[in-house]
């Protein structure tokens, strides 16, 4: 098949405004994070979107847990990670954890729930298996269904904060009523499925759930209960960035850190570092 020189010449501009737009692309640049499912739904993936409206960098955000996060980050699989947890001894020195934001765990159970409050006795008698149907709390005769996120190594954020914060040092127990999955994100959506369900996940992300958050002692995790000490289990949540982050993880993360980051957090109704201040 022959070609004009004139066809030749209209593939060539073709092809050369192809190059230039990617070359374009290239230049505007793009970084990508996993990590703590509370953190994304609660503010993270919003942020991105707004972080990219300013600045034509785009943020590509998933979730999976704090300890896949982590373990994405060492491994170069990502650019920076959400972390509900701090650091712990064995966790790789080269990675800065910068808390950006404050959460709370709550108990979440599914909407057709009868129960309203519970008590921290309450909730460890459940995870110790000594509490195993919904009447012995005023509820139905159900038994509770315990949702728990847990990698196949390790604790996710939400089960290590449980732990220190909740269960006073000690494991939750594995019973016959009790289902680990991948992430809390996934727990989230099976309390929204499951009519006897019961789950600890972090308030930034049931508050955008289908799923009754319960009170503990009569007191609700509201933002602003959680920020002046009245609501009880607040704890930070992280961003992670390599000690030698490329330009792009910088300035993004200088901007979570501005102001204008630190209000748009606040809008999200996440508790924000200024919120506390």
């Amino acid at each position: 098949m022959r070609y004009s020189s004139i066809t030749i010449t209209l593939l060539f501009l073709v092809f050369l405004t192809g190059i230039l737009k990617d070359a374009s692309v290239a230049d505007t640049g793009y970084i990508t994070a996993s990590g703590c499912s509370v953190s994304n739904v609660g503010y993270l993936s919003e942020l991105a979107k707004e972080y990219e409206k300013r600045t034509g960098i785009k943020v590509f955000v998933r979730g999976g847990g704090s300890l896949l996060g982590l373990q994405e980050l060492t491994a170069g699989k990502v650019d920076f990670a959400a972390s509900c947890r701090g650091r712990l001894p064995d966790d790789p020195k080269d990675i800065e954890f910068i808390p950006v934001a404050w959460d709370a765990l709550v108990f979440i159970v599914n909407r057709s729930n009868t129960i309203e409050s519970i008590t921290p006795e309450q909730v460890r008698a459940i995870y110790s298996g000594q509490i195993t149907n919904w009447k012995e709390l005023g509820g139905s005769n159900l038994p509770i269904r315990v949702f728990v996120s847990r990698p196949l190594k390790g604790l996710s954020g939400v089960e290590s904060s449980t732990k220190e914060l909740v269960m006073q040092g000690k494991d939750t127990v594995r019973t016959d009523n009790s289902i680990a999955l991948a992430s809390t994100g996934i727990v989230e959506q099976m309390v929204e499925k499951t009519p006897n369900a019961f789950a600890t996940t972090g308030v930034s992300s049931a508050r955008n759930r289908d799923v009754k958050i319960l009170k503990v002692k009569g007191t609700s995790p509201t933002k602003e209960n959680i920020a002046k000490d009245r609501y009880p289990y607040r704890r930070p949540l992280f961003l992670l960035v390599p000690k030698k982050a490329k330009t792009e993880v910088k300035s993004f993360i200088d901007f979570v850190l501005s102001i204008e980051g630190q209000k748009f957090i606040s809008a999200q109704g996440v508790v924000s570092l200024t919120d506390r201040k």
